[in-house]
């Protein structure tokens, strides 16, 4: 398959990173976290992103991460996306290069998040280092503005980007812009893949053309979604918005908690439980996490209830 022809459809969850308690990485967690998501029936991973706290490991760390990974996926079904953003394009070169080398399905990469790019053509500068890196896989801005604090003109990116990158496929874009979403999914009669990061709003992405998303929450409920999807499908708009709505409840109790590190023990009531996350992150104190589950399984979210 050609890069152009390339492209990540259905869920593809953002993977925790699984830890030991003492803050250590777990690599022999992968394996069940694996199993778990594909009887989920997602499509693929996106590792070492946001959710897999990246930029709180070692390069080291993320190559180890990695290496497992391209062991598991394909032996799931699982596309393997490998992120390997860094505030520094040539270390981002460098974890690219590995992933080519371990067989990644696709390599993206965020903006750098200290000094920061203030154009369009400034973040392609940064980027066509790391895309050289893995020459002959498709590639993927990571576009998280509220993270990252880089916003520029979307269409004016990609425009550049297409001209400069030749490995270029899309964006991961975990925007509320929903009117640069269109832009985007419309850009050269739809050429680019664009996957939709924020899963509080799937529902909205669908119905303006997303076919592919990328997100945290799928870790633990992708039926929940795959629900929406087949709702939105059969035209049963009005299943597919309550189903919706459960969605934005159960991540604004997890968010209650603090998202992240409560997230990472929701993964206990399938079977995986990630463990804490590493400073600054805080992590949850023991009765936080059982009020936590407690909350999440009143929930009635299938395949959450315990």
């Amino acid at each position: 398959m050609s890069i152009a022809d390339f492209r990540l459809k259905g869920l593809v969850p953002a993977t925790h990173t699984p830890m030991q308690e003492d803050g250590s990485i777990a690599p022999e967690k992968i394996q069940a976290q694996a199993g778990i998501l594909a009887r989920q029936g997602v499509t693929g991973v996106f590792v070492n992103g946001s959710t897999g706290e990246g930029v709180s490991l070692t390069s080291q760390e993320r190559r180890i991460l990695a290496e497992e990974w391209s062991r598991q996926a394909p032996r799931h079904g699982l596309k393997l996306v490998v992120h390997v953003g860094h505030t520094s394009n040539l270390e981002a070169r460098s974890l690219a290069e590995h992933a080519a080398s371990i067989g990644a399905d696709a390599v993206s990469t965020m903006a750098p998040f200290y000094f920061r790019p203030s154009t369009p053509r400034a973040l392609v500068d940064w980027l066509v280092p790391v895309a050289a890196g893995c020459p002959e896989v498709p590639f993927y801005f990571y576009d998280i503005p509220s993270m990252t604090g880089v916003r520029v003109d979307m269409l004016k990116f990609v425009l550049e980007a297409t001209e400069r990158i030749p490995n270029f496929r899309g964006i991961k874009y975990t925007s509320d812009d929903l009117v640069s979403l269109q832009e985007l999914l419309h850009f050269r009669n739809g050429s680019l893949d664009i996957l939709f990061g924020t899963d509080e709003c799937l529902l909205a992405a669908m119905a303006l053309g997303v076919r592919g998303a990328v997100g945290s929450s799928y870790n633990f409920a992708s039926e929940l979604y795959l629900d929406i999807i087949d709702a939105f499908r059969a035209g049963d708009f009005e299943k597919a918005r309550d189903r919706q709505y459960l969605s934005v409840r159960l991540i604004r109790t997890i968010a209650s908690y603090g998202y992240l590190p409560a997230a990472k023990r929701v993964m206990a009531l399938r079977g995986c439980d990630c463990g804490p996350v590493r400073p600054p992150l805080e992590n949850l104190p023991p009765e936080k996490i059982a009020q936590l589950i407690a909350d999440v399984k009143a929930l009635r979210v299938r395949n959450l209830e315990g």
